[in-house]
């Protein structure tokens, strides 16, 4: 393998409590009692939008798209962290010479924004949202397909790290061998190519390359 590219939230960021905080925001401003994270974490994955019509139920996408995301710029920072493990080995990945990019259904201005905040920024050659492949948010796979080619790698040197089914999906049309990280989003049945014990054990199954 000389790459991997890797989902964002529950992947390597528990984002869940800015992701929770936003959601809660915007249904308030329409009259709705607040969901419990746990709540909010079953409908995560699939783009913003369809997070907001299936927990905004009534309310025009688009308003809601956009109150979440006026909200969510001044939280997202405060309220999200690596997952247990991500720091070291990303930058440990990227020192043994992998080629390493993220492909994340959040807006690519959140994403990169998060990336370098959370210090990782010169560990990846990119940073992708379905804002790069003109909104064909994951399971497309033109995100991946994109990260191929930005990384200049083909799908058979490349894993994709994720934490969901819809991940899985994703890899499957892109081609990509996928391995899933064991979070609280992680269905243990997933038909991923691994589940991984933990993330740290990247370092084991991807040595140093060249």
């Amino acid at each position: 393998m000389k790459a991997a590219l890797f989902d964002f939230d529950g992947t390597l960021a528990d984002s869940f409590a800015a992701i929770t905080s936003s959601t809660n925001h915007v249904r308030q401003s329409y009259g709705l009692p607040p969901l419990p994270e746990a709540e909010v974490c079953r409908y995560v994955g699939y783009g913003l939008a369809n997070l907001m019509a299936d927990l905004v139920p009534g309310a025009p996408v688009d308003e809601a798209v956009a109150r979440y995301r006026e909200h969510h710029a001044g939280v997202m920072v405060a309220e999200t962290r690596l997952m247990p493990g991500v720091g070291d080995t990303i930058r440990a990945l990227a020192e043994r010479g992998l080629k390493l990019g993220v492909c994340s259904n959040k807006r690519v201005e959140f994403t990169r924004e998060l990336v370098r905040a959370l210090g990782l920024a010169d560990c990846f050659a990119c940073v992708l949202g379905p804002d790069d492949v003109s909104d064909r948010a994951k399971p497309d796979p033109a995100m991946l397909l994109e990260g191929l080619k930005r990384l200049g790698v083909s799908a058979s040197e490349t894993i994709y790290v994720g934490d969901m089914v819809v991940d899985v999906r994703t890899a499957r049309a892109a081609g990509v061998a996928v391995w899933l990280v064991p979070t609280g989003t992680t269905e243990p049945d997933a038909p991923a190519d691994r589940i991984l014990a933990s993330f740290t054990e990247l370092l084991e199954l991807l040595p140093a390359h060249g």
